[in-house]
């Protein structure tokens, strides 16, 4: 599916244009201008999954949000936006191929990295809440209460209800169950596949930060899922040879100047595990005997 058919930023010349006519000259950044121009990248043409490929300050982080400050797509986490942002969010043009649904958003590493302090935050609330779960099910059991008024009646409840199960069914029954049972990575993954919904547009920053290699692998497949079986399209900002290789992706090197679309395997990052493995194959292979 594509929703979005491609996108334009503004030249170099108009950024120019624009910066020299401003007066003031109080402002430490003028971002993002000058940030994606400089690669030489103007325009962006979608397919059901493209990926912007490239190092640290090669851009592709801040397209993916001037695209997502465009559309006006949802998202968790507030980023820096600077004061020149709808200045330049304005000079951007798009296209879009069918209507993009309202429930399509922006996910970021800072949006799963939030929810999982939240799922810490929470479990720590829980463990404390168990503690004292601990104690009223001992006062309940072996006190010796007796009901006087209709305003004992909750207390009745959890003195019969102490006194009908174990300890660890009490806590149970009153308590939601640990979320402490996710690791880090299930944690992460889990927020995917709760925020990506059928038919939508989904931009995803660097997914893989928090998950490990087959984690990242368990997440191109539900990615690759999405796409053929439920309607979905995919911008992904990543430089992980897993996510790199997902079928079918189109991948702009923001690292090239101009950006160049190139095969995943043709990538600098990916050659440069491809021939550390190489270098180091008889060594896979002696263990594969062991």
């Amino acid at each position: 599916m594509i929703y979005l058919s491609h996108f334009e930023f503004p030249d170099i010349l108009r950024e120019e244009l624009f910066l020299n006519e401003i007066t003031r000259t109080c402002y430490d950044s003028f971002y993002p201008f000058l940030t994606v121009s400089k690669h030489g990248l103007r325009m962006l043409d979608f397919v059901p999954v493209t990926i912007l490929y490239g190092g640290n300050g090669s851009g592709k982080t801040t397209a993916l949000n001037v695209i997502a400050e465009k559309l006006k797509l949802e998202r968790d986490t507030l980023y820096n936006r600077s004061n020149f942002f709808e200045d330049y969010t304005r000079m951007c043009a798009y296209e879009v191929r069918q209507k993009i649904p309202k429930h399509s958003r922006i996910i970021t590493s800072d949006d799963v990295f939030d929810f999982m302090l939240n799922l810490r935050s929470i479990n720590n609330g829980i463990d404390q809440k168990r503690e004292e779960l601990f104690k009223d099910y001992l006062e309940a059991k072996y006190s010796g209460f007796k009901m006087t008024s209709i305003d004992d009646y909750e207390q009745l409840k959890k003195v019969n209800l102490a006194r009908s199960k174990t300890q660890s069914k009490f806590v149970r029954k009153n308590l939601a169950d640990n979320i402490r049972e996710h690791s880090n990575g299930e944690s992460a993954f889990m927020y995917f596949s709760e925020k990506i919904k059928e038919n939508g547009l989904y931009l995803l920053d660097e997914p893989e930060n928090s998950l490990s290699p087959e984690r990242q692998q368990e997440l191109l497949r539900f990615l690759e899922d999405s796409v053929r079986f439920f309607g979905c399209q995919f911008i992904i900002a990543t430089h992980s040879p897993f996510l790199l290789s997902i079928k079918g992706a189109k991948i702009y090197d923001l690292d090239e100047e101009p950006v160049d679309v190139k095969r995943w395997t043709e990538l600098e990052n990916v050659r440069a595990y491809y021939e550390f493995f190489k270098k180091h194959i008889r060594e896979f292979e002696l263990t594969e005997r062991v």
